[in-house]
Formats: C-alpha cells, structure tokens, sequence
C-alpha cells in the first residue's frame, strides 16, 4: 500500500511528503530584522502562539534553552507579571489568530517589548503600522508543516535579545544537513521493509496513538500528538517522564492488555541517566500489561540533532499513516469550519 506511489499521489494530492522532504531547508532560512533593545534590561521572555505557531517555542525549551525565566503562553492573556521587563513574542501563521492578537493588546496594556512573528494578516498589518520587528514566515500550507522556518525566526530573536543558554551559530545549519540525510531514508520511494515511518504508520492504523518523552524529547513527542491529529485524523495523546510514573503508569496496569493503542517511546542518549532508568523500570513492569512500545532511540550527535529527528520522523509517520488510511493529510476542515461558526458568534 505504501509502496505504490501513484496510490501515494492520488491520496496526498496536496504534497505533505514534499513538504516533509523539504523541512530540513526550513533552518537555512535567512531572517534579517533587526531588533532594538538592551540585553540587560530583559528578565523575562513570554511566547503567544496557538497550535502549530507555539511547536518551535516548545521546542526551543530543549534546545537552545533560556538563561531567563520562559514561558509558552496559549490564551487570551498573558500572565500578571509581564511587564516593561518582558520580551514579548507574539507568533501566529496565519496573523489572524484572535488569542495571539488578543494578547498582543494585553502585552501592549503592560508596556513589554514586542516581536512579531506572522505569515502575513492583522498581526503583520498591526507590526508595520506601529513598528514592531517583524520575522515574516515563508508561504506554508499548514503551520504545523513550518515549524523549523518558526524555530529559525525563534533563534534569531532570542540570539540579538541574549536570553538563550546555548550557542546558536552554525548549529541549526548543520542540524540541517543531518535532517536531510535522514529524511532520504523516510521518503516515499525508499520501500516499507527499510522506511521506519512507513512501518511505524502501518502499525498505527485502527489504533489511538500514545507517545512518551522524557524532559528533552518531551516537545518532540507533543508534536507527535498535533501530526497524528492532524495530518492522519487520528486521536492521540503524549506523555513526560518522569511525571508519568507518578500517576499515568497505573493507568495502563489492568484491563485487557490488547488495548486499542500503539504506544511509542521517544529515547535519548542525553536524557538524564535516571530518566533512561525509568523507561527501562516501565517496560519492564508493565510488560504484559499494555502493547509493547516501539522505541525510537533519537539519532544525532547533539541534543538538537535528536529533538528535530524524532519531530521529522514524526511527521513522515502521521503522513504515511494518513495515505495508509485513505485520507489527505493536508486540509483540517473541521478546525476551519469551527473558526468561521466561532467568528459568527463574535
């Protein structure tokens, strides 16, 4: 099924693979704008972004890290106390999200210092107008397809304001060149016997999908859930360690251990030697329990490497698990359709 590539073409008539392929590119992505502030005067950073707008401030917990407190904001409102001390990022694709345009009035009402991220609409319109820096995001058919353009424009930003832990130059570029290796073992053409994604997408039909991370890997596998959902109309749900063992754990210790679920594991090599103890420990107890996990041990020589190669994985896999299910991976006309009855009733 997965093999046949005129099938692939006739279910993902919008190209998600393409797009895939391509995601690599996304962190060689050039972003000019510069912006005018103190270093010294910032002591906090707040990202508003919703869905697919908020994934690259996610992952930007992992890698490259804050030396100042962070957080990710996805509401109407910010929090009480940000302040003229405040990087305010304010991100949406779209530009027309009314959370992240809400709560660009909210930021303004406390006087934090503003940067935009848009796509294009009333939040590049308001950037311009009242001039704010403005990171413009390339053409996309979905946010969730542009997050490492995001995560570029993310880097940039908190490279000029000095709020990172870890180094920035160079290390997305070469990140790039190993995620295009990579990707060339995930796409289409590469048979399902040696395509991860394809196998790991055909074991996923019929099934809800339940990924667990630890710390580092957590934002990868919350990515996982926004692809499965999105791009294969599937429900799934994600999972940090260590915090699983203190509650959800039990959750899978009864009932029939052929559970409707496929359960998938993000491991990595640079997670604390205790969090790898705990995913071994879990396995082991819940051994005949719950369905086995597939295990995915991130590749890369480097914390980032790993994050973005368990992310693309995991979008091949929900695209591959959408055409293995007959549906364009594409469109999310139940999101846009509830956008258009929510402004009705505005």
């Amino acid at each position: 099924m997965l093999d046949d590539l005129k099938h692939i073409h006739q279910i993902d008539v919008s190209d998600a693979l393409g797009f895939a392929s391509k995601e690599p590119q996304q962190l060689l992505s050039n972003y000019e704008t510069k912006i005018d502030l103190d270093p010294s005067m910032i002591r906090n950073v707040v990202y508003s972004g919703m869905g697919g707008s908020a994934l690259a401030a996610i992952l930007s917990q992992t890698w490259p890290g804050y030396r100042v407190p962070f957080e990710v904001v996805r509401n109407y409102q910010l929090p009480a106390y940000v302040n003229s001390s405040t990087l305010c990022i304010v991100s949406s694709a779209s530009g027309n999200t009314e959370e992240t345009l809400s709560s660009l009035e909210d930021a303004e009402s406390k006087g934090a210092k503003i940067v935009v991220i848009a796509g294009g609409g009333k939040l590049a319109e308001i950037a311009r107008e009242k001039n704010y820096p403005l990171f413009i995001l390339p053409a996309s058919p979905q946010p969730r397809y542009g997050v490492f353009n995001n995560l570029k424009a993310l880097v940039s930003i908190g490279s000029q304001a000095e709020v990172f832990r870890d180094e920035t130059r160079g290390v997305l570029e070469q990140a790039a060149q190993f995620l295009s290796s990579q990707a060339a073992s995930w796409e289409a053409t590469n048979p399902t016997t040696s395509n991860l994604a394809k196998q790991i997408a055909l074991d996923s039909l019929g099934k809800s999908v339940v990924i667990y991370g630890g710390p580092l890997m957590a934002p990868a596998a919350y990515k996982w859930k926004i692809s499965f959902n999105e791009n294969a109309k599937q429900v799934a749900w994600y999972g940090v360690y260590s915090e699983f063992n203190h509650n959800e754990f039990i959750g899978w210790s009864s009932q029939p251990v052929d559970k409707p679920y496929l359960v998938i594991d993000l491991r990595s090599d640079k997670e604390l030697p205790r969090i790898q103890t705990r995913f071994q420990l879990s396995q082991q107890l819940l051994s005949g329990r719950r369905p086995d996990p597939v295990v995915i041990n991130a590749s890369g020589s480097n914390v980032l490497e790993q994050l973005l190669y368990c992310v693309l994985l995991g979008d091949f896999t929900s695209i591959y698990a959408a055409i293995a299910a007959g549906t364009n991976p594409e469109p999310v006309e139940l999101v846009e359709k509830f956008k258009q009855l929510l402004a009705g009733n505005s």
